[in-house]
């Protein structure tokens, strides 16, 4: 790129417009789009990339766990066909397990941008398909020991050649998925808002020039990683290193993985290190490297530069060590069908590795999961259905206030649960409670935020999967703070019994039953003694602390201040 120094008002438009134009995409493809983790939850993420897979810019609310791969995905397709093999019209598919490292639903499309004649970059996006053939169904599902069982693989194949569709691809997605209407309508979305992309990067280029637009962008780029490094500056060098555990793989249910992180603090370089991370698993609770790199840059861009835009500046001044066959870089054909399962606590423990040398910034762990529901079935009309959903909870106490409640994961950014009314609608189902799961948060100086209880009853004979984890390890608290109620799924069957369930694949369910998901809270902050009696007088009037729960928790001279019976439950 031309570096010379653009003037700063062109800098500023460029800035906003690329992330616009992301932006304008993203509501473009929620608008088209067929399923409802697309147009309600928004499990998405777009952007605007450069012909050597460096993102100009991501819409802002796209999905944080995509931050690590989208350019990856394009740079396939450009080793594929080569700069000069791209022509308008092109659109192109890419979900390869062994490049794109995450589960099969996430289909990356992406469309080449021309000014003048010249390839001058990328309009990409990834969404979640509601089905990608394979044994699985939905999210959640612990069944498969390689990739070949988890639905097609598509890598970097043109869907569109220069403006005509490949019937020959079409034809073969559609006869090897469950739901051919729903991911065939979400495909022709996310092509429509790559088309849209494409179009506005090239308006850019014809207003003020290639040359200029691209110093503009290396400038963000560099301005962001500056931002960035004055950060890093000033945690205090040296390495850090934290362990956690996550309940098992899913399959083999007594083994905890272990989630080991060392970060190394260098001037103003950011080193990850997961040279100690668990070894791949036998279950799909793995991912290909991007997960790895994905965590890592979560974590790096929440500490650093939180309140920028997304660019590839942003990333510059962290490395991340991820040697190959460990849980998240692990080596093809592996079964990575819940890769994301265990991406928020690998992020919590980077910030807990932190946390001696920058307490004033680390907050106490978050519900520290991504788990959802899945409920498939056949509806009276003998057609199927697929139910998905997320779930929030609470998240770490922070240094100076309360955690949030009822909040997605870390990885999740602004993704939201469906609404009750849709899925009432649309499914057989009866949701008889979402709500604040009381008492769930972790005492401290600063409470974590509460998890929810959200409970489905099945008007249909049907079958689920419930994917919890940190079930045995909860949100930890810090400096002195207590942990959060972990997460638990039950089964209250017809006759009145019921079970609790973590990890289970295709559950039977029969018309009556109700299945309960109660999700973490966050990890409290601070020593429970120093909490201000009037925010726990609030906490015991609002209900999302008990009284007995004072006592216990926070002593008899707290009890005494708030003037609460800490005898009554």
């Amino acid at each position: 790129m031309n570096i010379a120094k653009p003037h700063p008002i062109t800098v500023e438009v460029v800035r906003n417009a690329v992330v616009a134009y992301a932006d304008e995409m993203a509501n473009a493809l929620c608008k088209a789009a067929y399923n409802m983790m697309i147009y309600e939850v928004r499990d998405f993420c777009c952007g605007l990339i450069d012909t050597s897979g460096r993102m100009i810019s991501q819409n802002r609310g796209g999905l944080p766990i995509f931050l690590a791969d989208l350019g990856v995905a394009v740079v396939d397709g450009i080793e594929r066909y080569g700069l000069d093999g791209f022509a308008p019209g092109d659109v192109v598919m890419m979900n390869y397990g062994a490049v794109c490292g995450q589960h099969l639903n996430n289909m990356a499309v992406y469309a080449p941008c021309f000014f003048e004649g010249k390839l001058v970059g990328f309009a990409a996006n990834r969404a979640h398909w509601v089905d990608i053939g394979g044994m699985r169904q939905g999210f959640g599902s612990a069944a498969t020991t390689e990739i070949y069982g988890e639905g097609l693989q598509i890598r970097s194949l043109k869907i569109f050649e220069a403006g005509k569709r490949n019937e020959t691809l079409w034809q073969i997605i559609n006869d090897n998925i469950r739901f051919p209407d729903a991911s065939l309508g979400d495909l022709r979305a996310q092509m429509a808002s790559c088309k849209l992309g494409a179009q506005r990067y090239a308006e850019l280029l014809g207003r003020y020039g290639q040359n200029t637009v691209e110093t503009c962008v290396e400038t963000i780029w560099n301005q962001a990683e500056t931002a960035a490094r004055s950060v890093v500056a000033t945690i205090p060098d040296g390495t850090y290193t934290a362990e956690s555990f996550l309940d098992n793989d899913g399959r083999t249910l007594d083994k905890p993985l272990r989630v080991k992180v060392t970060v190394k603090i260098t001037g103003d370089n950011f080193n990850v290190d997961f040279s100690e991370m668990e070894p791949q698993v036998s279950g799909p609770l793995n991912s290909g490297r991007s997960g790895g790199i994905a965590a890592a840059r979560v974590a790096f861009k929440a500490l650093t530069s939180p309140a920028l835009d997304v660019n590839e500046g942003c990333f510059r001044p962290l490395e991340v060590t991820l040697p190959e066959g460990t849980m998240l870089s692990a080596k093809h054909p592996a079964a990575i069908g819940l890769w994301s399962i265990a991406l928020p606590t690998v992020i919590d423990t980077i910030l807990k590795a932190l946390a001696p040398a920058i307490p004033s910034m680390i907050p106490a762990a978050h519900k520290g999961d991504m788990g959802g529901c899945s409920f498939f079935g056949t509806r009276e009309d003998g057609s199927r259905f697929l139910l998905l959903n997320i779930f929030g909870g609470g998240w770490g106490g922070r240094p100076h206030e309360d955690g949030e409640s009822s909040s997605v994961s870390v990885c999740q950014g602004d993704v939201r649960n469906t609404p009750v009314e849709l899925q009432e609608m649309r499914y057989p189902f009866l949701i008889e409670e979402h709500a604040l799961r009381d008492g769930s948060g972790g005492a401290g100086e600063y409470r974590g935020g509460l998890g929810v209880i959200v409970r489905y009853r099945c008007l249909r004979d049907c079958k689920a999967n419930i994917n919890f984890d940190r079930t045995l390890t909860p949100p930890w608290g810090l400096h002195g703070g207590l942990p959060a109620t972990p997460n638990e799924g039950r089964i209250l069957r017809g006759d009145g019994t019921e079970t609790i369930v973590y990890k289970a694949t295709e559950i039977q369910l029969y018309a009556g039953d109700m299945v309960s998901f109660l999700t973490a809270g966050g990890g409290g902050y601070g020593e429970p003694a120093d909490r201000d009696p009037k925010l726990l007088a609030r906490d015991v009037a609002m209900e999302f602390v008990s009284a007995a729960d004072v006592r216990t928790q926070y002593g008899d001279a707290l009890t005494k201040a708030t003037g609460v019976d800490g005898a009554t439950a």
